[in-house]
C-alpha cells in the first residue's frame, strides 16, 4: 500500500487549496448572512446565492463532479485519489462539497442513474444532476419502523397496468427541502411475500408528482444541514409514475442500497477528517491566544493533552480510511467491507471526540454561531447513525471476525 499523493491528486490539491482559501472560506460568512436573510423573509431552506458562484468557479478551476469514478461522467479519480481532496473539502461542509458538485444524497443518487439507470433515466436526470441544474433526494427511512433494518421498509410500490403506485411516509429523506430538489429516490415494497431481501424496489419520483407532499423539514440539532438541501418528511399518497421509473428491476432495491451506501460511507469518513482538521487548528490557535490563571491555554497540560490525543486519532483514522479506499479500488466493495465498516464506526466518534474538545476550549464562544464548531459536531455526532448507526455495523463486523472460529 503506498498512499503517497500522484501526480493528478498533488495538482488536483494545490489546486482545491487554493479554491479554499481564495474563495471558500472567505464566503463562509457571507453565507451565513444570506441565510439568516433568507430566514427573516421566511425561506428558511433556500440556499444562499454564494453557492452558485463557489460551483462556477470550481467548474472554471476544474473541480468538478471529482467523486465519480467513471471518467464518462465524472473525473474517473479513484478512491484513493479521491480521498485527501474529500478530505480538504470537510474543512469547510457546509460549502466546498456542494461547491464542487460532490454534496451528498447527490452523490449517491448519481452514482445509483450511473450505475443502475436506463439510457433514457440517466438523460433525464443524471445529466442536469451531474450539471449542477437540479438536486436529488433520497427517500429510505421510515418513522414508523426501526429503518436501521432496512427490510423493515414499508412504503408500498404496486404495479397498476404501465405505472406504479406509491403510499407510505418517509422522513430523514435528504435533499428534500432544496427549492431546487426535482427528484427523490424513493426505497419501498414491490412484493413483501418475497425473500427478505428481494421485496425492496427502487423507483424515481419527481417531486411534483401528484400524490407527493412535503410535510415539514426535520432539523439535524437545530441546524437545517444545507449541503444535504435539507432533510424533510415526505408523504406518498397514491403517487403514480410509469413503470419505466423503476430502477434496475423490481426486487433490486436493497441490492442498490448496499451498491449506494458503500461509497457514501467512505466519502462521509473522507469528510470527516477534514473537519476534525479544522476544530484541530482551531482548537490551537485559540489555545495560543487566550490566558487563563496567568497561563496561555496552550501551557496548560490538559489542554496539550488534548491536542496530542487529538493528532494521534486524526492519523489513525486517516490510515484507515486511506487503507479502505485502497481496498475499494482493489478488492471491490464487497472485498472492503470489514474496513468500510471499521471506518464508519471509528471516523465519527473521532471526528466528535476532536471537535468537542475544541469546543471546550473555546468556551460558550464554541457553541455559539460565531464559530463553525457547532456546527461540525453537530455533523459529525449525526453520522454516528445515519448510513447504518454504530451498533449495526459492530455487529456485522463481529459477526464477521467470529466466523473464522465457528
Amino acid at each position: 500500500m503506498d498512499f503517497a499523493l500522484d501526480a493528478r491528486t498533488e495538482e488536483l490539491s494545490d489546486r482545491l487549496l487554493a479554491f479554499m482559501d481564495e474563495h471558500v472560506y472567505p464566503a463562509e460568512a457571507v453565507a451565513a448572512g444570506q441565510i439568516r436573510a433568507a430566514a427573516e423573509q421566511g425561506e428558511r431552506w433556500a440556499r444562499p446565492a454564494v453557492i452558485e458562484e463557489l460551483k462556477a468557479e470550481a467548474r472554471r478551476r476544474g473541480l468538478w463532479n471529482l467523486f465519480l469514478p467513471n471518467s464518462e461522467h465524472g473525473a474517473g479519480l479513484t478512491n484513493l485519489q479521491y480521498a485527501p481532496l474529500a478530505e480538504i473539502t470537510g474543512h469547510s461542509p457546509a460549502l466546498a462539497p456542494e461547491a464542487l458538485n460532490c454534496a451528498a444524497p447527490d452523490t449517491g443518487n448519481m452514482e445509483v442513474l450511473a450505475e443502475f439507470g436506463t439510457p433514457e433515466q440517466r438523460k433525464r436526470w443524471l445529466e442536469p444532476l451531474l450539471a449542477g441544474e437540479i438536486r436529488s433526494a433520497f427517500c429510505m427511512t421510515e418513522p414508523e419502523v426501526a429503518s436501521s433494518d432496512a427490510t423493515n421498509i414499508a412504503t408500498a410500490i404496486d404495479r397498476d397496468g404501465d405505472q406504479y403506485v406509491i403510499t407510505g411516509r418517509k422522513w430523514w429523506s435528504s435533499g428534500a427541502m432544496d427549492p431546487r430538489c426535482e427528484i427523490f429516490i424513493v426505497m419501498g415494497k414491490t412484493d413483501p411475500h418475497a425473500e427478505r431481501h428481494r421485496q425492496q424496489s427502487m423507483i424515481l419520483v419527481p417531486r411534483d408528482t401528484p400524490g407527493v407532499r412535503v410535510v415539514r423539514g426535520v432539523t439535524l440539532f437545530g441546524y437545517d444541514d444545507g449541503p444535504h438541501g435539507g432533510h424533510a418528511e415526505v408523504a406518498f399518497e397514491g403517487a403514480r409514475v410509469p413503470a419505466a421509473n423503476l430502477i434496475a428491476g423490481e426486487g433490486e432495491g436493497f441490492a442498490i442500497a448496499q451498491a449506494r451506501l458503500g461509497p457514501g460511507r467512505i466519502h462521509h469518513c473522507m469528510r470527516l477528517i477534514g473537519m476534525a482538521e479544522r476544530a484541530l487548528e482551531l482548537l490551537c490557535r485559540r489555545a495560543v491566544s487566550r490566558v487563563a490563571f496567568g497561563r496561555p491555554l496552550a501551557d496548560q497540560g490538559v489542554v496539550q493533552e488534548w491536542i496530542a490525543e487529538s493528532r494521534v486519532r486524526i492519523e489513525a483514522a486517516r490510515l484507515l480510511v486511506l487503507k479502505t479506499a485502497w481496498l475499494m479500488d482493489t478488492v471491490g466493495n464487497k472485498g472492503a467491507h470489514t474496513e468500510i465498516q471499521a471506518i464508519k464506526i471509528s471516523t465519527p466518534a473521532m471526528a466528535e471526540w476532536v471537535i468537542d474538545k475544541a469546543i471546550q476550549a473555546h468556551g460558550a464562544a464554541g457553541v455559539s454561531q460565531d464559530f463553525p464548531l457547532a456546527h461540525l459536531w453537530a455533523g459529525a455526532r449525526t453520522l454516528r447513525f445515519a448510513d447504518g448507526p454504530d451498533e449495526v455495523h459492530r455487529r456485522s463486523l463481529a459477526r464477521r471476525e467470529l466466523r473464522r472460529y465457528q
